[in-house]
């Protein structure tokens, strides 16, 4: 690949989806773009860009952009913060709730394994939960994987990452392919939406609980504190944010401040504080 072609590259995602690609990670891109390039016709990364340059077409680049993003997932990633949010975090966020619902909006899901995990411990919990309406948003930008999450159907590899043989046998079918497809509860539990954290235009409504793992990290600085504030429209009064393990905001937005009741989540800083903060710098 050309030095020219990685910069092009790497340029298109910071610009679309605020990831940060260093030259050392040049060979992810050829990678992560081998389908595209396979369907296309191009011969190499070179010829894509050379492509685009001729005939630039926002869609396409959207399309490429979403491709390059980082796509580790696998289930109960994170499994502890998941159960404290099920056990702990809901039930409190319930009680202060006068409609007896919530909303809960997973951000970045690639192809669905935080969103079924989530939804299996929602219906492990039922009972502590009795009476609660509970609403599972999960979002992505690639619409190739969330054609897979939507389907919920995925292969032995996938299923041995992080799932136990009980939660298998109690809530996924095994398919005549081999493959095994999440039940039509666990599907019909969770909304599945193409939507891009960076993009101000495309609204979602406001959520009590955003889960946010292991996407802002990939970001650069400037990236992530944008996508930070756009963060802050999405929460109701009151609501948390949640990042993955070892993620933090701190030093880089001046948005959220670390919780002081829920060990491991992100509250919205006042507008008047930061608006003082703002006039000190």
């Amino acid at each position: 690949m050309q030095e020219a072609t990685f910069n092009a590259l790497a340029d298109l995602a910071l610009s679309k989806t605020g990831q940060s690609i260093s030259p050392s990670k040049a060979y992810l891109i050829e990678a992560r773009l081998s389908n595209i390039l396979r369907r296309e016709g191009f011969a190499s990364c070179d010829d894509l860009v050379a492509c685009l340059d001729a005939r630039p077409n926002p869609n396409f680049e959207m399309e490429i952009a979403a491709a390059l993003q980082t796509r580790q997932t696998w289930f109960f990633r994170d499994r502890d913060t998941l159960e404290r949010l099920v056990s702990d975090v809901l039930p409190q966020k319930l009680k202060q709730s006068k409609a007896g619902r919530l909303k809960i909006l997973c951000v970045g899901v690639s192809t669905g394994q935080e969103a079924y995990s989530l939804a299996i411990l929602l219906n492990e919990h039922a009972q502590a939960l009795s009476g609660a309406r509970i609403d599972v948003t999960a979002t992505d930008i690639c619409k190739q994987s969330l054609t897979t999450a939507r389907a919920g159907t995925y292969g032995h590899f996938e299923i041995q990452r992080g799932l136990s043989v009980h939660r298998l046998m109690r809530h996924f079918d095994q398919l005549e392919t081999g493959q095994w497809q999440a039940s039509e509860d666990l599907r019909l539990a969770i909304g599945f939406r193409q939507h891009n954290l960076l993009d101000a235009d495309a609204p979602l409504g406001q959520f009590d609980l955003i889960l946010c793992r292991h996407v802002l990290s990939s970001m650069s600085k400037s990236m992530r504190a944008k996508a930070a504030d756009l963060l802050t429209q999405k929460l109701t009064p009151g609501g948390l944010l949640f990042l993955g393990h070892g993620e933090t905001l701190s030093g880089s937005s001046p948005a959220f401040e670390p919780s002081r009741s829920h060990r491991g989540g992100w509250e919205v800083v006042p507008e008047a504080r930061r608006a003082e903060t703002r006039t000190a710098v």
